[in-house]
């Protein structure tokens, strides 16, 4: 068993999260040309008709296996290998990441004053073994004014994060009420992940 993990994720709270379990880990990130044939928005697309849970669970899975071939491509040192992607369900509509401020300001202005899924599923490869975890967590806004909505979408917070909000930032003051795992919703959630880690023998 080796001493640490590979995480396949540029997001840095994904790694503080690792950090604040004991998780040594390395990054396994696209980034040679060998890697160039990597589509990480390709893999993003949601197919027609599909649910939030089954596309989370997809996409997560299809970014494994391009980290694991990316990691047989390197020749890099056996470890386990994890990978995770959270999206934001509004009903059965899947609300990703805004294209623009603009997109953001939509996207916050439909969760104003409503409940809704965030999903966080996690996948853990083990040589040839596989682990998977799905955590969902119900979020409620209050509702929130045009100024509102702008002065958040101003701070930059809403870009590169699905549903246009990050609850470890300023959103956190239009949280009126959350049911699930706060680091699910930040990206990893931790008690899912210890779990998967356990079952690949990582010590915990």
């Amino acid at each position: 068993m080796s001493d640490f993990i590979y995480l396949a994720s540029q997001s840095p709270r994904r790694r503080q999260l690792l950090e604040q379990i004991g998780v040594c880990h390395e990054l396994l990130l696209p980034n040679t040309a060998g890697d160039q044939a990597e589509d990480a928005e390709a893999i993003e697309l949601a197919l027609p008709g599909e649910a939030p849970r089954d596309y989370v669970q997809r996409v997560t899975g299809l970014k494994l296996d391009a980290a694991v071939a990316r990691h047989a491509r390197r020749g890099l040192p056996p470890a386990a290998i994890l990978c995770s992607d959270t999206t934001v369900a509004l009903g059965a509509r899947i609300l990703g990441k805004p294209e623009d401020e603009a997109d953001a300001a939509r996207i916050l202005a439909l969760l104003a004053g409503q409940e809704h899924e965030v999903l966080t599923a996690v996948a853990l490869q083990q040589g040839a073994q596989r682990f998977t975890a799905l955590s969902v967590s119900r979020v409620r806004f209050a509702p929130m004014t045009r100024a509102q909505i702008d002065a958040y979408v101003a701070t930059g917070e809403p870009m590169g994060k699905a549903g246009a909000y990050g609850i470890q930032g300023a959103a956190a003051a239009h949280v009126a009420h959350l049911e699930g795992s706060y680091t699910g919703i930040m990206g990893l959630p931790l008690f899912e992940t210890a779990g998967l880690l356990c079952q690949a023998g990582w010590p915990l």
